[in-house]
């Protein structure tokens, strides 16, 4: 019998200082702490961001079942909820941010955005330049007052992550306003709502006027979009919990348990059980 495993929850904690909602350390240093029994190559499920910039080196790191190679001035951005795993083997040096959800200033720490991106090297050079600023803030704040730490550091935080928004792109014309109004209504509702032409409705909008804005900001077709974000959920689900196949596609809108299995297949090509049994083995 294979036995399940299942990817935990990580809560933020701070060794330093408790209280304060960030932490600047490197990459070295974090496997310096695996030496002490964290086990960095097991998959886990943060509820905080977890924002890394490398410097030197190289490796994999997997987000949401999706390995990336990374190289000197790859950024990954793990955000909270999403599945990462650092593999094994990888020797990647440079900055680490681990941050909670309120740390930042409103309207900066996006809970989308790509996972993974490649840095010019001039926004090498300015990203590094940031992140040296902070790390260097934190270090002579971590012993002041909280309140006084916190508001500096968020500011830096907050400069650092509009830099490698504009290296992203994903402050660019593409992610036009019908997208981004569509996009929120996805997150809130697509384990309710399976239908695009549902959203479109409830957006004041045509089926075209929105399959065309869609197109326009990701390259894929509303219906597609909105799947992927339920196929991703079940997949999320499946790794994580230890419900059962049939109540995970209830949870997403399916109380039919084979809508579910035939809807999953059809758009990964494994059964839900296949995918948790690959994620046991693996």
């Amino acid at each position: 019998m294979v036995k399940k495993r299942h990817i935990p929850e990580v809560s933020y904690r701070n060794p330093g200082v408790a209280e304060l909602g960030i932490e600047v350390l490197s990459l070295g240093v974090l496997r310096q702490r695996a030496g002490d029994g964290h086990d960095l190559t097991r998959p886990q499920r943060p509820g905080f961001h977890l924002l890394m910039l490398v410097t030197a080196g190289t490796g994999v790191h997997t987000v949401d079942f999706t390995p990336y190679r990374l190289r000197p001035g790859s950024v990954v951005w793990v955000r909270p909820g999403q599945v990462q795993q650092f593999q094994p083997r990888s020797r990647t040096e440079g900055p680490l941010l681990l941050f909670r959800p309120d740390f930042p200033p409103p309207d900066t720490a996006s809970p989308f955005g790509p996972s993974h991106w490649q840095l010019t090297t001039q926004d090498r050079l300015l990203a590094a330049t940031a992140a040296e600023h902070l790390a260097n803030e934190y270090a002579a704040l971590t012993h002041a007052p909280v309140a006084a730490a916190s508001g500096l550091l968020a500011h830096l935080l907050a400069a650092l992550l509009l830099r490698l928004s504009l290296a992203s792109g994903t402050q660019g014309p593409a992610y036009n306003e019908t997208f981004l109004r569509f996009r929120d209504a996805v997150e809130r509702d697509f384990a309710t709502t399976h239908q695009a032409a549902d959203y479109a409705h409830a957006l004041g909008y045509s089926p075209r006027t929105l399959t065309r804005a869609t197109q326009d900001a990701v390259g894929m077709g509303p219906k597609e979009f909105l799947d992927r974000r339920i196929v991703l959920e079940a997949r999320r689900l499946l790794a994580h919990t230890d419900l059962p196949a049939a109540a995970i596609g209830a949870r997403l809108g399916f109380p039919d348990p084979t809508n579910f299995f035939k809807y999953f297949r059809h758009r990964t090509g494994v059964t839900p059980g296949d995918f948790r049994t690959s994620l046991s083995r693996a």
